[in-house]
């Protein structure tokens, strides 16, 4: 129990929790923030889910879970199971259940029907959702299992069944993909963010694990977690910075994010970034600057039609003869333009909360630097010399006042002040 000792392993102890939360995967990982803050995540989402798809089932006999897929996802109440059909028992999907997050703006209604016209939306580039439902408190969603898994099963090479900390957070090998592969995934993504653009569906949610590898075809993934209100998985980047303030310049970072990975083999170290490594082209590195480096950061993102005319991209071919349908309500639409408003609004809320706090740090921290220390020490100094000859001269004054009095008589009253003291030759000395 030694002070020295206890100051000491304190000091270490928090070395390790900072580099523990400065580590963009462990500081989101369900351990962490349970020893972190016990009192928020006190619950079992694992039995919640299992609850909620429990009763799902009763109403659907068809469907039976084979396994659940522990943490197969970075979410701590997004749950995964494997799923199959009684009468095609050889076939296999997958079934993700969630529950509302802090921006789910849509009402009940809204929100239920929408979760249930996903099914419905056809593009080469989304990945088909077979079933889905939703009550007011979450909502499931079953689509195929796929043997190849996403693209960042791809970059790190792991397996998809396996747990999210060990697929990516220590990779064995870091190796960026081919320049072919960069330039058609990358267009792919694009597209299909074009698409959602056009479409007024605000999605937020581009990140290498959000992208079905389906032969050479990339597909989008969950698109459920916008009208669920879920946080996006690069929010602790984007919330620095304020000119990234919409839904469709999120989504040109977040693929910034995805290009740096799919380039490189690994995420960026920080954001923003100051130099880029090497590249497999020039048209890579000047498509990351304009997503993640200090300028872009500062003055905002491109938009996603302006990547696409970028040389990277420009001259790759698509060879799809599959026509995109999503039929979205005019009532829907409507809803989904307030909602994506109303995310807009917290997030600019949550940035210039940052920008304050910034603020007051840097103040704080200048307030405390040895340079400020030494200023103020010879400004209290100044102050101390000036209080001293003050004080000096109100006491000569006052010796000066007495003598007079003396001179002309106690009983004599003071009719006139006394003599001005001459100034004290000090008062003008330079300090």
């Amino acid at each position: 129990m030694d002070r020295e000792f206890i100051a000491e392993r304190q000091k270490g102890l928090q070395n390790y929790l900072n580099v523990i939360t400065t580590n963009h995967i462990l500081s989101n990982c369900e351990l962490v923030k349970k020893f972190l803050d016990p009192n928020n995540y006190s619950a079992n989402y694992t039995e919640i889910a299992l609850q909620q798809v429990s009763m799902f089932f009763r109403s659907e006999p068809k469907w039976e879970v084979v396994e659940p897929l522990k943490d197969m996802g970075w979410r701590i109440r997004k749950k995964y199971f494997l799923m199959k059909i009684k009468n095609q028992p050889k076939e296999r999907l997958v079934l993700s259940w969630a529950d509302l997050g802090p921006d789910k703006y849509l009402s009940d209604k809204d929100f239920q029907c929408l979760i249930k016209l996903l099914p419905s939306c056809l593009h080469p580039y989304i990945y088909r959702v077979t079933f889905a439902t939703a009550n007011e408190s979450s909502a499931l969603l079953i689509r195929m299992f796929n043997e190849k898994g996403t693209l960042k099963d791809l970059i790190y090479k792991a397996k998809p069944k396996d747990p999210f900390l060990k697929k990516y957070c220590n990779p064995k090998k870091i190796q960026g993909l081919e320049l072919q592969q960069i330039k058609t995934y990358g267009r792919q993504i694009l597209e299909v963010l074009k698409f959602l653009h056009d479409k007024g569906f605000p999605y937020g949610h581009l990140h290498a694990s959000n992208v079905m590898l389906d032969g050479d075809t990339c597909r989008l993934l969950d698109l459920e977690n916008s009208l669920l209100g879920l946080p996006s998985f690069y929010r602790s980047y984007f919330s620095q910075f304020r000119k990234i303030n919409t839904l469709e310049s999120v989504d040109v970072h977040c693929f910034g994010h995805l290009l740096y990975e799919m380039t490189y083999g690994r995420p960026p170290d920080s954001v923003p970034v100051d130099s880029f490594p090497p590249a497999p082209s020039m048209a890579v590195v000047a498509v990351l600057e304009s997503t993640l480096s200090c300028e872009a950061c500062k003055n905002g993102m491109p938009a996603v039609s302006r990547l696409l005319q970028m040389p990277l991209f420009s001259d790759v071919l698509l060879t799809t003869s599959e026509k995109p349908q999503f039929k979205i309500p005019t009532k829907l639409k409507e809803a989904l333009r307030i909602a994506k408003e109303c995310i807009e609004k917290r997030l600019i809320e949550e940035q210039k909360q940052i920008h304050q706090h910034r603020r007051l740090t840097r103040a704080q921290s200048h307030h405390g630097s040895e340079e400020e220390r030494k200023k103020r020490k010879i400004l209290a100094r100044k102050k101390s010399k000036r209080s001293a000859i003050e004080n000096s001269e109100e006491h000569s004054a006052k010796y000066s006042n007495s003598n007079n009095s003396a001179g002309s008589g106690a009983s004599s009253p003071l009719t006139s002040p006394s003599s001005p003291t001459p100034p004290s030759t000090a008062e003008h000395a330079p300090f």
